[in-house]
């Protein structure tokens, strides 16, 4: 394993990736790569790493690296992703995969061109709640699928402060926004349990048009829409509605309702604006099967659970799941992890929904 933006000190690889693949016994981190030596240097050294580089491409070329992960910000996905696939390595990209569907186009041609393994970091379909949700409505928990109503809310610039770091999420040219982060994992989670939407109206908005950031008290313009409304149609014919959105003051949460003629399903996450994140927290699963019944908490299977019970689940646990299906896959030459076709297909959706917005009129959302 070679990962690019290990920073020492924060991040999603620290915070997920590392503990993540530091648990699995299928992987080796060999090199880590930030842009900078210094920190490259006190990576290796905190994560017990042999290789540090500044050069991504000497990384993805080193003969110990046999996978590159990239995990930096999205405008850089494209040099990086393209330095791995031109060295024939395996690649894992953090969603969202590139700035734009035609960059992600691109890419999942190189990478099919490559014959290697591609995926993309969409591990919230390998958290166990919705591994054993996905059971429950093939079984026929709650019938035939009638609807789908779907919440998440995260606390991110409700104090009208933004922490540098973060500023560039406030920029819809980098792609980091609520649609593309909370919208692109629950979207995904959506139609990985209820199939593909065909059609939706959308309506994007942004409330919060200024910040301060925190470190220097400089106001930054806000161009990412941080308001997503969405109504749909299942290609089942059920029909879904969602509400998205950044600042939220008090509540953080995260639920999808699925109702059907039989009973229904939650699936709920809820905590701190990222535990709140269905990709991020622990989901708890939620039914009902008797008719004006109240909601009760369903019991997760351990089967479900396929890494070490240390792992912790907030952050941890569903990337390492993600890890453990992408090890399977190399070794036995299939392809069940979330690939670059996956990740495109989501870029097509997402494109859908700004178009409808733009025109104000129904999109169909093309496969």
């Amino acid at each position: 394993m070679g990962i690019i933006g290990a920073n020492p000190d924060r991040g999603w690889a620290m915070s997920a990736h590392i503990p993540a693949l530091q648990a699995l016994p299928q992987y080796d981190i060999t090199a880590v790569a930030t842009s900078r030596a210094e920190s490259a240097q006190r990576a290796a050294a905190r994560f017990a790493v042999p290789h540090a580089f500044t050069d991504a491409r000497q990384l993805a070329e080193h003969p110990d690296v046999d996978l590159v992960v990239v995990t930096v910000k999205v405008p850089a996905h494209a040099e990086l992703v393209d330095a791995a696939l031109d060295a024939g390595k395996h690649v894992y990209c953090e969603w969202p995969l590139a700035l734009t569907a035609e960059e992600a186009e691109i890419l999942t041609t190189s990478a099919r061109q490559a014959g290697v393994h591609h995926v993309v970091g969409l591990q919230a379909r390998y958290s166990p709640a919705i591994s054993y949700a996905r059971t429950l409505l093939a079984d026929g928990f709650v019938g035939r699928v009638t609807s789908a109503n779907l919440y998440a809310a995260r606390g991110k610039g409700a104090t009208e402060e933004m922490p540098g770091w973060a500023a560039y999420t406030l920029d819809q040219a980098n792609a980091a926004g609520v649609l593309e982060v909370v919208g692109g994992h629950t979207l995904d989670v959506l139609e990985h349990l209820l199939g593909g939407i065909t059609d939706l109206s959308a309506a994007l908005s942004v409330q919060r048009p200024r910040y301060t950031i925190a470190e220097t008290g400089a106001t930054v313009e806000v161009t990412s829409p941080d308001q997503v409304l969405l109504h749909a149609t299942l290609a089942t014919g059920a029909v879904a509605s969602a509400h998205l959105h950044d600042a939220k003051v008090g509540d953080n949460r995260t639920r999808l309702e699925i109702a059907g003629t039989r009973g229904d399903l939650a699936i709920v996450v809820a905590g701190g604006p990222q535990a709140a994140q269905i990709q991020v927290g622990e989901v708890k699963l939620y039914g009902i099967q008797e008719p004006g019944g109240a909601w009760r908490e369903l019991s997760i299977p351990d089967s479900y659970v396929n890494v070490p019970r240390t792992v912790p689940a907030l952050a941890v646990r569903n990337v390492a799941q993600l890890y453990t299906q992408l090890a399977r896959d190399i070794r036995s030459g299939t392809s069940e992890a979330p690939d670059f076709v996956a990740g495109l297909r989501l870029h097509r959706l997402l494109d859908t929904i700004r178009r409808s917005a733009e025109t104000g009129t129904r999109q169909p959302v093309p496969r």
